[in-house]
């Protein structure tokens, strides 16, 4: 076999790995790769305006497709400015491949001990080893195959998550002879390949506990996605027919109208979805970490009466709260989900799930403080479930921090083949445009709804021109708020409303979004009150959606509004502040209708609360 360059076959492993798509920034040290993915043609090389956002998009890509994609980043701030979207994907486990150029291999030994090397170098992977599966700067030539193939191993199997390679300039150009690729690690042992006599204790002990349950709850999580289970995951909540709860992470595993669906609990959850989940007295946890925000500021008081299973591939999510959980089963969570279909009967209770509904009936979404007829502002939460009935049913959703995570996550009511995301354990502001544009890029056919804010659009503003340049089908909304909201909120408890670097009137200034969208070449369009009390809302949306080409819409909504429910700190006449359970959502509702709600595991310190 003949000799082949080191970026040549970078290309050929790019094919082989069937990576159709990857997003980066040409620079001087990775020119010889970009070089070679264009001359070989199957890899199209998405040029984005920012290194954070190649490397969210690729994690984005992942999210939507189930498919590996790879960020192209050059030395120095190419490298560093990547870092973000790696320590993204790296909380969500997305696996994504970043591969980076570097200066000469000489600079690397010779400068070894400064901080930097060569013209703008500095050790990558070094600085990026904390938050990857697996980082290295390969200076053999003769190493590149096996490194390659390791990496993506890496970064597909066990918990998944980021990989990094580092390519010195003068080593993409050297000569090497190939040999046939290996994807497969023959060594590779499965964490959760256990004795089937544990296994199959593990799964009789899951059946024992539901069939001793008066109220058992699935709580199904982002470990399921990971898995590839959606299917299988549906299936055995359908064969065992227990109420369901989903994560945010996960919220697209159900459609709206499943039977045993019943929401998503947590802080900024759903009332009657946190009814449920702190009544229950077993709960199935499949695939999730069971974050501060989804089980409540004190562990404590979370399920006070539920025996929890926790099914997880890392074993460091049970020492988290080892002394909540009943057991940890360490399984991939679609090989426990198959396992345990193969048992699975019937656990119907009748009882809670008359209960189930009556909560899911007795607490709609929109409650009153959602409510904004006589204003001159839209409702975040109103507006969002308004959109429900103007997506496509294969919409892709997709949401940046703020009042679109909050509103989105809380009010959209998803179809079984809907997808929607977002990045959830970094939680950073500009995540919204390069995540659209990585799902956009998996199905160009599906039409990608961008949930946007006025704050986080300002973080990745320059992807408004990717997004234009590939004419790709992207909606999307930007709520104004006139600032950072949450802070906003976050002052307000803290400093009775004190505020600073948070709005117009203190130092964060915005755009004119609507001139911003036609210097761009967006389709542009504006929600307010006049709008809505001219019943101008249902023509202007189904323009907006009805369409495939990039579209801005502009949602003034009241730069002081609520994000609720919510369960907050209540103060307590003796100026401490209480950390409220799940079930105590604010606007609190009066302690009779909580006691109804509640009849199996009211707390204590629901009784102690001044409503």
């Amino acid at each position: 076999m003949s000799k082949i360059k080191v970026s040549d076959l970078v290309a050929e492993f790019l094919e082989k790995r069937e990576i159709k798509v990857v997003f980066g920034i040409i620079g001087s040290a990775n020119s010889h790769i970009f070089d070679s993915i264009t001359k070989r043609g199957y890899t199209q090389i998405v040029c984005v305006h920012h290194e954070q956002a190649a490397v969210m998009a690729a994690g984005a890509y992942f999210r939507t497709s189930g498919k590996l994609s790879a960020a192209l980043v050059t030395a120095g701030a190419g490298s560093s400015n990547a870092i973000t979207g790696v320590l993204s994907n790296w909380a969500d486990s997305i696996p994504c491949l970043i591969i980076s150029g570097q200066e000469q291999t000489f600079h690397l030994a010779d400068h070894k001990d400064m901080r930097m090397y060569g013209i703008q170098g500095f050790n990558s992977t070094k600085a990026v080893a904390d938050i990857t599966k697996f980082a290295k700067t390969i200076t053999d030539e003769n190493l590149v195959q096996r490194e390659l193939e390791y990496a993506s191993f890496a970064a597909l199997h066990g918990r998944p998550g980021p990989v990094w390679l580092d390519f010195p300039f003068d080593l993409q150009a050297k000569m090497v002879e190939p040999r046939d690729w290996k994807f497969e690690d023959p060594s590779y042992k499965p964490a959760f390949d256990a004795a089937p006599a544990i296994i199959r204790n593990d799964l009789n002990y899951v059946l024992e506990c539901m069939d001793n349950s008066r109220r058992p709850v699935i709580w199904g999580g982002h470990g399921v996605r990971l898995a590839g289970a959606k299917e299988e995951f549906r299936q055995l909540v359908h064969t065992l027919q227990v109420p369901t709860l989903l994560t945010w992470s996960a919220m697209d595993l159900l459609g709206e109208n499943d039977p045993f669906y019943y929401g998503r609990a947590g802080v900024s959850g759903q009332r009657r979805s946190n009814f449920i989940i702190q009544n229950a007295d077993f709960i199935l946890v499949l695939g999730s970490r069971l974050s501060l925000l989804q089980a409540g500021y004190d562990i404590k008081n979370f399920a006070p009466k539920a025996k929890i299973i926790l099914v997880d591939i890392d074993p460091k999510e049970w020492h988290k709260y080892h002394e909540k959980y009943d057991r940890f089963i360490r399984m991939d969570c679609k090989y426990f989900i198959n396992e345990l279909q193969k048992q699975a009967t019937f656990f119907r209770r009748e009882n809670w799930s008359n209960y189930c509904r009556e909560m899911w009936q007795k607490y709609p979404l929109l409650e009153e403080c959602h409510n904004d007829e006589g204003t001159n502002y839209i409702n975040s939460y109103w507006f969002v479930n308004e959109l429900n009935q103007y997506m496509k049913n294969d919409q892709i959703i997709v949401t940046d921090m703020g009042t679109g995570l909050l509103s989105g996550h809380y009010s959209i009511k998803l179809t079984q083949n809907q997808t929607m995301f977002t990045s959830l354990g970094l939680g950073e502001m500009g995540y919204g445009l390069p995540g659209a544009i990585g799902a956009a890029f998996t199905e160009p056919r599906r039409q990608v709804l961008c949930l946007n804010c006025d704050g986080g659009m300002m973080m990745n503003l320059q992807e408004l021109q990717t997004i234009i340049h590939h004419q790709l089908p992207i909606k999307i909304v930007i709520f104004n708020n006139d600032g950072y909201l949450m802070i906003k909120h976050t002052q307000k408890l803290l400093f009775k409303g004190s505020y600073n670097s948070v709005n117009s009137a203190t130092g964060v200034s915005l755009p004119n979004f609507a001139k911003l969208a036609y210097a761009f070449g967006f389709e542009a369009y504006r929600i307010d009150a006049y709008a809505k009390n001219r019943g101008f809302i249902p023509e202007i949306l189904t323009r907006f959606f009805g369409n495939m080409k990039p579209a801005i819409c502009e949602v003034f909504m009241d730069p002081e509004q609520n994000f609720y429910p919510k369960v907050k700190g209540v103060p307590q006449d003796d100026g401490n502040i209480v950390p409220a359970s799940l079930e105590e959502m604010s606007p609190l509702l009066p302690y009779d209708e909580s006691v109804k709600a509640m009849p199996w595991a009211l707390s204590e310190r629901s009784k102690a609360i001044n409503r």
